[in-house]
């Protein structure tokens, strides 16, 4: 299955497919560099009319741009969870920041799912698999999953871990640069060993903050007619800088031929930077809060500049990494995801025929083209499987009727992103047999994975109290999370 949703701006690229790595050839490095908040239309190979990315397009140009790239998960935490177990989000349980209640509790219809904030000790993940293969292991930046009782990211697997702030002093305001110098140096003291550096930044989370030069440069920018913040621009230009950093450093160690790196993001764009056609942002489950810039680059199996609308989502990334180290499934362990290498090196497609997600409670703030006013989402769960996409809200299924009232009650939206990427046409009510066919499929997976689901109504339920005092509680803290944007 192949999406096209926009004409790609990478220009193509008519080198050949390298040739397959010997079966000698040592294992591969691996440099994973997360970003935050960076959303799919904010680098210039994904078509920014003012964002400068010029390390990031290199990538692109140099390697395999996926233009249908997604995170498991619409806000930080829960994505970063995915990323690191290789697992979606119900068998990890951390669907959130902080609470899974997040916005005015009278207009919850549910009570939402409990949300667990770190990652569990006996969750194997990705560093621990690759350590236990002989990998040195480094994190450098944005954590987000804990930090005690075993989940910290030396206690899970990682060898080396530096977790600055969030703000530096004026040339180094979000920390690229430290972030990017120590990730420099892991890479030169193992520079004789197979070594795995995940590389995830504070950038470009809010508050935005640039060096100061890099911000003149784009006060003195023509404005583009989608972007035209100076400030997010300069931000998103420094993170792009730290990308280039990496990558010539490992030129000068010699790595850059048996180096793989990745680059995406851990969510989509804030509302602050456009992400049409897409609808929605950071921590809704429309396109805008999920897809996102994703660049594989491994010269010695991947082709350069080539392009994939294979649908991809960062939890396939264990797998992946896994199969290009030659390295075996930890015991006992259940990836969601699927190994990327037939895509990456051409020898054939993936097996599955859907990905998923689910978030069963409440993110405050809404999003541009959303479905609520008040809520960045309501609980959800999500196939996408071929061109179509399925959100099934739980509210109005639990609450409403259910599969006997979807003609009514909204429990169901459906769309085809083939010729509707924006999700503007919802086609539950006229193609009744795809909409059928993939909510089959949505309630076997949600069986398969005992996803909980909320099972009570909330009792403090009262939309008529948004009126009174409560009412301008809310809007205030409504507005203050659209401003910081919040997690």
């Amino acid at each position: 299955m192949r999406i096209a949703p926009l004409p790609f701006v990478l220009a193509a690229a008519g080198a050949a497919a390298p040739a397959a790595r010997a079966a000698d050839a040592p294992r591969p490095n691996i440099v994973l560099v997360f970003a935050d908040d960076l959303g799919w239309k904010d680098t210039g190979y994904t078509g920014s009319d003012f964002y400068e990315t010029p390390n990031i397009d290199r990538l692109a140009r140099e390697g395999m741009a996926f233009t249908a790239g997604y995170a498991a998960a619409g806000n930080c935490a829960p994505s970063r969870a995915c990323l690191i177990s290789g697992q979606y989000t119900p068998r990890h349980g951390v669907y959130a920041v902080g609470d899974t209640a997040r916005g005015p509790k009278h207009l919850m219809r549910m009570v939402p799912v409990p949300n667990t904030q770190a990652l569990a000790p006996e969750n194997v993940t990705i560093a621990e698999a690759l350590k236990a293969a002989g990998y040195a292991t480094g994190m450098f930046g944005k954590w987000h999953l804990g930090e005690q009782g075993g989940s910290h990211p030396r206690d899970q697997g990682f060898d080396v871990a530096l977790l600055p702030g969030t703000q530096g002093g004026a040339e180094d305001p979000k920390h690229i640069y430290a972030i990017t110098r120590a990730a420099c140096d892991f890479m030169e003291a193992n520079r004789d060993r197979p070594f795995f550096a995940y590389v995830a930044h504070h950038a470009i989370h809010t508050r935005h903050e640039a060096r100061p030069a890099t911000l003149e440069k784009f006060k003195a920018k023509t404005k583009g007619a989608q972007h035209d913040s100076a400030l997010y621009a300069a931000c998103t230009y420094d993170l792009d800088d730290g990308v280039g950093i990496l990558l010539r450093k490992l030129e000068a160690l010699g790595l850059a031929e048996r180096t793989l790196v990745v680059f995406t993001s851990d969510n989509g764009g804030i509302p602050q930077s456009s992400q049409e056609p897409l609808r929605g942002a950071k921590g809704c489950y429309y396109e805008g809060g999920l897809r996102v810039p994703f660049v594989v680059r491994w010269p010695v199996r991947v082709r350069p500049g080539s392009t994939c609308a294979e649908p991809v989502v960062n939890v396939d990334l264990y797998p992946t990494f896994l199969a290009a180290a030659g390295a075996p499934v930890p015991d006992g362990k259940t990836l969601d995801g699927e190994s990327l290498m037939p895509l990456l090196t051409g020898s054939g497609s993936l097996k599955r025929e859907a990905v998923f997600w689910h978030f069963p409670g409440y993110l405050n703030s809404p999003v541009p083209r959303g479905r609520d006013p008040v809520f960045r989402t309501r609980p959800v769960s999500i196939i996408h499987k071929g061109d179509w996409k399925l959100l099934l809200y739980h509210e109005e299924w639990i609450l409403d009727g259910g599969r006997a009232r979807l003609d009514a009650n909204r429990a169901v939206e459906l769309y085809d992103l083939a010729g509707d990427i924006g999700e503007r046409k919802d086609r539950a009510t006229e193609d009744t047999a795809k909409r059928d066919e993939l909510l089959g499929d949505l309630l076997k997976w949600i069986e398969s994975v005992r996803a909980p689901m909320p099972s009570k109504p909330n009792p403090d339920y009262a939309p008529a109290a948004a009126a009174g005092e409560t009412k301008g509680k809310d809007k205030k803290a409504n507005r203050a999370g659209a401003k910081e944007t919040e997690e």
